[in-house]
């Protein structure tokens, strides 16, 4: 009988199939069985398989596809996709792939990234013929050590596809260092003379700290950013909405107000003896996406909301502007993630509306910087 091949989801009477799946399909980098449980039922991914429904098979699992979604981003990354050998020829993995990508759509997605062994040219064919671009190297990806290849596809065919420059990533290394995390790529990017280091990032974040924020350690004033970039040899123009003190609204204690309201003074005096443009305004995204195409860098300050529900200020580098979204470098690496989930996150322009602001002060601030 010829065999029948079903497309769903992964249900839990699915594992057993699955890590045998895993465990014939695999050397390296496998799935656990708890791991292939915490998936199928997980709020933030996407498992089809594809089961052998003949009566010869009897429901028996013979390919999977896994995509997992991360908070507060337009892209999906298809995290893992297994076929059994005696399905070859049956397009299972296109059939699967192209599911996933649908189920993905349904949320609101706009793009599906993936990583690839360089040497896989069985695979790096079928992500190719789906019209899978490459975008990138990541060096020694795998447990063997092996290279992976960055590929990405606009998976809502209402979106144009989108070119990705090369941009620096850096990992900020504490807490309250991002504004100088973002700075320091987008240097980088710049071809400025910014080491990647944490060295670097120290010295830009006791330039820009602005002492307090809503707790513990200073994070980096707009202005501050500024007159570090200038010390780095970049020329730096401030966008800002408001005139008084930002991040003074999370701040109780009267002696922390009066030394915010000192350094941010400061800040002010130093930036009008070096000639930094301040503008009192909105950042309009139409002129950072003609400075981005000029050739220019441009770091924002968000709130984490989307991302973790925390409502955190945070710098981003932003690496590129289509019609549709703005992609960021974030450079706060969760423990475990992977890099490249924090590298050109697509961002949908209607959504980044309303992540770029701060605070009850609804703060908006930005920096364009040229070398």
């Amino acid at each position: 009988m010829s065999q029948i091949f079903e497309i769903r989801a992964a249900q839990s009477a699915d594992v057993e199939s699955l890590f045998a799946l895993e465990n014939a399909s695999f050397e390296y980098d496998k799935l656990t069985k708890r791991r292939i449980r915490y998936w199928i039922s997980a709020p933030n991914a996407i498992f089809m398989v594809a089961c052998d429904n003949s009566t010869q098979g009897l429901g028996k699992v013979m390919a999977y596809a896994l995509v997992i979604m991360r908070k507060g981003s337009r892209s999906a990354r298809l995290y893992s996709i297994a076929s059994d050998k005696s399905a070859r020829g049956h397009k299972l993995g296109e059939r699967l792939l192209l599911a996933a990508e649908a189920a993905a759509v349904e949320q609101g997605l706009l793009f599906m990234r993936l990583e690839v062994a360089i040497d896989n040219q069985h695979a790096i064919s079928l992500y190719e013929r789906l019209d899978y671009k490459q975008f990138g190297l990541y060096k020694e990806y795998y447990e063997n050590k092996a290279d992976a290849l960055r590929m990405q596809k606009a998976i809502k065919q209402l979106f144009s596809k989108t070119f990705l420059p090369a941009y620096p990533w850096y990992q900020q290394t504490t807490e309250f260092t991002c504004g100088a995390a973002a700075l320091m790529m987008a240097g980088a990017a710049l071809d400025a003379q910014v080491v990647l280091t944490q060295n670097t990032e120290l010295d830009i974040w006791r330039q820009a700290t602005s002492i307090y924020m809503t707790s513990g350690h200073g994070g980096s004033h707009p202005i501050g950013l500024a007159l570090a970039a200038k010390s780095l040899g970049m020329t730096a123009e401030v966008y800002i909405n408001i005139a008084h003190t930002p991040f003074i609204d999370g701040v109780r204690s009267a002696h922390k107000k009066a030394l915010l309201n000192a350094v941010h003074q400061q800040f002010c005096d130093k930036s009008s003896q070096a000639g930094i443009q301040l503008h009192y305004a909105e950042p309009d995204i139409q002129d950072l996406r003609d400075a981005i195409e000029q050739g220019k860098a441009v770091i924002c300050l968000i709130s984490t909301y989307q991302f973790d529900e925390k409502k955190v200020p945070h710098w981003v580098a932003i690496t590129h502007i289509d019609d549709t979204c703005l992609y960021i470098h974030d450079p706060d690496l969760d423990e475990d993630e992977n890099p490249i989930d924090y590298q050109h996150i697509p961002i949908a322009v209607e959504d980044f509306a309303g992540m770029a602001t701060y605070g009850k002060q609804k703060l908006r601030t930005c920096l364009v910087l040229s070398k």
